[in-house]
């Protein structure tokens, strides 16, 4: 008996075809397997019935464990007399099926750890050590099929000892493409801030040495680099943060250990699974009430975001060291992607650090690290990069069309959507600069190739001057498409019902900014997204943006608007004007544009947010996207709902102006902690209770929450209990971020039901 089967799915490597060798050898089949250049797996096997009704079973129940089946395809036909005996055979360059998968990149395994702290074994101390379980394979891949000549080791041959690995498909490392020895495969630089290179017996361990005495260092990793210094000490923290410019921005840490985390930091169950999981994300965790680490690492907030070591770098770093971790943070310039070149590094950086930890392995795809927190017991998604990215999101409602989603401005991805899945690029960051927007365009191109896929249908933000929206209008001109432009709000809602299935939702959106179907500044949304698009029903009262987008940088100018009826302004800011660009001649300013009424309004939630955090003394300037809110989350997770505040709806808008007056009012007899919880208490309530309200006029029994600001646990819980109370099903991201990271595929999401 004869069986032809192909493979889709994640099973290019994962290490799947020596599984199919060892399954089909057990079977006592004949036959071939091998990888296409779609990213399939096409199988041919011969024997005995009962062996293959075996095979196919052992296919199913015991495959690789980072290995994913999306799809079987089986076709049975008579025998063909194969050679007598099952072979790996050369991959084929066939294309013929579009949705190809590639691996994520995966952490260092524990097998793989055990050799590289074992003297005895070739492998001590290498940091490259990988296995067909583990290891780099989204950064190294090129073109497709995955094989070594496509991927960034091909200009490392094997040596004799790695080729008779690769061969045995007894060994771990049968046909692992990452294969390396200490004989054959990159090494590792110790250079100083010029590039030169210094002459050490071991670059790793010095480089975790001179961290520990408060050096800077760049680390050259498996996706780009990382700018790594101490975290005991703020004197080295304090320079990384003036020479990057980077005032108050949270640094990630890396720990040595789960153990050390917990020295500095609350971790669940949840969390710690996900740390030591093969994804290894930064996941934000809650600070330990005595904090043993430097207060610059987070300034302001209540957690900090923590990973452990991924590569066999990360773990040597610290084996002659006492510190419980170093701080490991993106080595881009602001506004800037991620680095991945020697050169390109020693020309951005050399002015930063004092050293370099180079190798010599080219970056195939530059890969950020990727952000998760958990609400209780669940996770969510802040940045989908290293680990996760390019694994495809599978839909529950297939769709028609092949879409390509460009993403907005800010924490940019891209998503390309298939009939049964999307996948989503890894993260790219804001489009505020050339370079940010040539590593978009190449990302996408990128993914394109490598999921085979033939676009038909273009979709960007509603906004006309994005350069997102540029940027798919080129695209559409290149390969003939139409475009869809999708309202923000709008994708967000639809990213969330993509995800789950649904076709049908009241959707509150909540974040900074957003494009407006009416060209005003939208933020804090209640829609009714359907099939043939969406509808507003209501939003947050629209609020005066003293100064346009300066309003967004100094949350002060948001309160002012908020507080013009009530409060002298001038005499309110004037202590607080060292808290503005240009003093006391911009309070002036300020109260001259309220006086003559301010054009520019928005029903934004962060702003509202942030406006209340500038009312309570929490933050007068973002320096980073979502500071004040994040600052002032941080306030109320300390205090209580005291002031229990009803919310006021007027008509289709929650009055705001009312809560920014009364937390003004109460500010002299109230902590800072119980009003920040009051406030956001009472922005949850009052979006609950209108999105109740509108689902029971319309029948409609599922209430989600998408956007930015759902990253705040106090306001998702709270929203989340007033919906469930109400005996409607509450939906929130599980497998997208809310935030603007899910916009690409919220879009696609939309695009592919409205362009029908």
């Amino acid at each position: 008996m004869r069986a032809e089967i192909r493979v889709s799915g994640i099973v290019q490597g994962v290490g799947y075809r020596p599984f199919i060798y060892r399954i089909a050898m057990q079977n006592r089949l004949v036959g071939y397997v091998r990888n296409r250049g779609d990213a399939i797996v096409e199988i041919t096997v011969e024997g005995k019935s009962t062996d293959l009704k075996k095979f196919l079973k052992d296919l199913r129940t015991k495959k690789p464990p980072l290995a994913r089946i999306y799809k079987l395809d089986i076709t049975y036909a008579e025998d063909k007399n194969q050679p007598n005996r099952f072979m790996i055979h050369k991959s084929s360059l066939d294309t013929d099926s579009s949705g190809s998968i590639i691996p994520p990149d995966i952490a260092l395994c524990d097998e793989c750890l055990a050799e590289l702290r074992d003297p005895q074994n070739r492998r001590f101390n290498y940091f490259f050590t990988t296995c067909t379980n583990c290891g780099p394979r989204f950064t190294t891949i090129e073109c497709l099929p995955y094989d070594r000549p496509n991927t960034a080791m091909h200009a490392f041959p094997m040596c004799n000892f790695c080729i008779k690995e690769f061969r045995d498909p007894s060994n771990r490392r049968f046909h692992a493409q990452t294969v390396a020895c200490p004989m054959c495969g990159p090494t590792p630089l110790l250079a100083h801030r010029d590039g030169s290179p210094m002459t050490v017996e071991d670059p790793i361990r010095e480089t975790g040495r001179l961290l520990e005495n408060g050096y800077i260092v760049a680390i050259k990793g498996n996706g780009g680099f990382h700018l790594a210094t101490a975290t005991t000490t703020s004197k080295p923290i304090q320079r990384l943060r003036e020479s990057k410019h980077r005032t108050k921005k949270p640094f990630a840490v890396m720990a040595r250990s789960l153990d050390s985390a917990r020295t500095f930091a609350e971790v669940n169950a949840a969390e710690a699974e996900l740390l030591t999981s093969y994804i290894r994300p930064i996941v934000l965790l809650k600070k330990k009430a005595k904090f043993n680490l430097s207060e610059l690492i987070a300034p302001g907030l209540h957690n900090i975001g923590v990973m452990l070591p991924y590569t066999g770098t990360h773990h040597i770093l610290f084996d002659d060291v006492r510190e419980p971790a170093f701080i490991m943070t993106s080595a881009n310039p602001p506004s800037e992607p991620i680095i991945a070149e020697n050169k390109l590094a020693v020309k951005k950086l050399g002015s930063i650090v004092d050293y370099f930890l180079f190798h010599d392995r080219t970056i195939a795809n530059r890969c950020d690290d990727s952000v998760v927190r958990f609400h209780d017991m669940s996770e969510l998604l802040i940045r989908r990069s290293r680990g996760y990215a390019p694994e495809p999101i599978c839909l529950k409602k297939p769709r028609d069309k092949c879409v390509l989603g460009v993403g907005a401005e800010s924490n940019v991805t891209s998503c390309i959507l298939q009939p049964d899945k999307a996948f989503l690029s890894q993260h790219i960051g804001d489009i505020e600069n050339l370079e940010t927007a040539e590593f978009h365009r190449k990302s996408i191109d990128h993914l394109i190739t490598l999921t085979n896929s033939r676009i038909e249908l273009i979709t960007c933000d509603l906004h006309p001057t994005f350069t997102t929206t540029k940027l798919a209008q080129d695209f559409a001109d290149e390969l003939e498409c139409p475009v869809v432009p999708v309202q923000h709000h709008h994708a967000h809602i639809a990213s969330l019902m993509g995800e789950s299935g649904i076709r049908e939702m009241v959707g509150i959106a909540c974040d900074g900014f957003g494009y407006g179907a009416d060209g005003s500044p939208w933020g804090g949304e209640i829609l009714h997204c359907h099939q043939e698009g969406f509808k507003r029903l209501g939003h947050l009262q629209e609020q005066p943006m003293v100064g346009g987008d300066l309003a967004t940088k100094y949350p002060l100018r948001m309160a002012a608007g908020m507080l013009y009826t009530v409060v002298d302004i001038e005499k309110w800011l004037e202590p607080k004007s060292q808290m503005l660009s240009h003093g006391r001649t911009e309070v002036t300013v300020i109260a001259g544009q309220l006086a003559r009424k301010v054009k520019t309004k928005t029903s934004s939630c962060g702003r509202v947010l942030d406006a209340v955090a500038a009312i309570l003394g929490v933050c007068y300037e973002r320096t980073y996207e979502g500071e004040p809110a994040m600052k002032l989350e941080s306030a109320a997770i300390k205090g209580s709902d005291t002031l229990n505040l009803a919310p006021r709806v007027m008509g289709h808008t929650l009055d705001t102006t009312f809560l920014a007056q009364e937390i003004f009012r109460q500010r002299e007899d109230q902590s800072i902690a119980d009003l920040a919880c009051s406030a956001e208490s009472y922005l949850a309530r009052g979006l609950a209770q209108m999105a109740i309200e509108n689902a029971e006029q319309l029948g409609i029994t599922t209430i989600g929450l998408s956007g930015g600001v759902a990253y705040n646990e106090h306001f998702s819980r709270t929203i989340r209990e007033s919906v469930t109370d109400h005996g409607f099903r509450f939906m929130i991201h599980t497998q997208v971020p809310p935030g603007d990271g899910g916009i690409a595929f919220g879009q696609t999401i939309a695009a592919s039901l409205i362009a029908k």
